[in-house]
């Protein structure tokens, strides 16, 4: 049971109370005031719904008890409206408790169960439209339920979305940060393998795996704490996208520049973060399969949206081609996420030119 269900069923629970309480004040006003038994079938209703439902919300929607502890609070109920009509009140309180004590489709029985009671309390079932009217409370009170249960089952699917949509936000993030900076320290550590017995050359790539292993768990901190990406934190995309570019550039040793064009403007934090990822995307892809002799990033800000191109010289690959990596189809959900866009050109031995859009805010 989640937070907002337990707040739900403490206040239908308060509900009931309530409107014993209530019953009790307008008895109290009338002149007679209550029967001497009055008051002990009030505290016995209230004491019977709180220890054996209240306080045991464990067995809430198992037929057995709860239909034996339902048919009680119901039964107490006539034996109260029939010494004190002041208690009609209370039918408000209990209608709720079948969709709350009985899972589908016993609840729907409990509830027609409690508008008969409540029609032999008030002595309706002595009138000659007894069915007719006993028909159409009970078609009522039913259909209350069903949209209930209709609006309860969308709410749950919608719980279920958020978090298939959370575990796909959480992928992409691992993959853009995690998978990333991992790959990358393979890459440094299988080179200072082939360097031996080169000292100096396996101590420089030893020293970049060991930054980017630092870079990364830093990385990993701040997603960890829902914070912007690591390079956007104290800077802007355009410094952010130059330190990422200039970082790959010193592990991969090839060449990336960055150009912006156009009028630079603060972007969301979604927006930025989409680029910057797409950036080192295609930092990643072109360091892992392109075989890249030069990258240029291109960050181009427009009146309607904002470009990020990303192109390597690398040997390309073919689009159309299923199963190119999980990072395009991340970076597409992501770009999708604020109403973007991804296009990718390539083609074998032609390089691969990825193009991000997005719409200004």
């Amino acid at each position: 049971m989640n937070v907002w269900e337990a707040r739900w069923l403490r206040a239908f629970h308060m509900l009931y109370y309530a409107c014993l309480a209530l019953g009790l004040i307008l008895s109290y006003g009338e002149g007679a005031g209550p029967g001497p038994l009055t008051p002990a079938i009030v505290a016995l209703m209230a004491g019977w719904h709180g220890f054996f439902v209240a306080r045991r919300p464990r067995l809430l929607g198992r037929p057995n008890p709860m239909a034996f502890h339902l048919a009680v609070v119901c039964a107490l109920y006539v034996a109260l409206v029939v010494r004190d009509r002041s208690f009609d009140v209370v039918v408000f309180g209990l209608m709720p408790q079948p969709y709350l004590m009985l899972a589908r489709p016993w609840s729907y029985v409990g509830a027609v169960a409690t508008v008969l009671s409540t029609f032999a309390a008030r002595g309706y079932l002595d009138d000659p439209n007894a069915l007719w009217r006993l028909v159409g409370s009970s078609g009522l009170v039913v259909a209350i339920g069903l949209f209930v249960d209709y609006v309860s089952r969308q709410s749950a699917q919608n719980r279920t979305f958020g978090m298939l949509e959370e575990r796909a936000r959480l992928a992409r993030e691992i993959h853009d940060t995690l998978a990333q900076g991992l790959s990358g320290i393979v890459t440094q550590l299988e080179a200072a393998e082939q360097a031996m017995p080169d000292l100096r050359a396996v101590q420089k790539r030893i020293a970049l795996a060991k930054e980017l292993a630092r870079d990364n768990l830093q990385e990993a901190r701040r997603s960890v704490e829902a914070l912007r990406p690591g390079p956007l934190a104290g800077a802007g995309l355009d410094a952010a996208l130059a330190e990422v570019a200039a970082r790959w550039s010193r592990a991969s040793g090839v060449t990336a520049t960055v150009s912006v064009e156009g009028t630079p403007r603060p972007l969301s934090g979604e927006a930025g973060a989409t680029l910057l990822r797409a950036a080192q995307e295609g930092l990643s892809n072109a360091a892992k399969h392109a075989r890249a002799g030069r990258v240029a990033i291109t960050l181009t800000y427009m009146d309607d949206e904002v470009t990020l191109d990303v192109f390597d010289d690398g040997v390309g690959f073919d689009p159309d081609v299923r199963g190119a990596g999980y990072g395009l189809a991340a970076m597409r959900e992501r770009a999708g996420g604020i109403g973007g866009t991804l296009t990718v050109e390539s083609a074998p031995g032609e390089g691969t030119a990825l193009c991000l859009r997005i719409p200004s805010s």
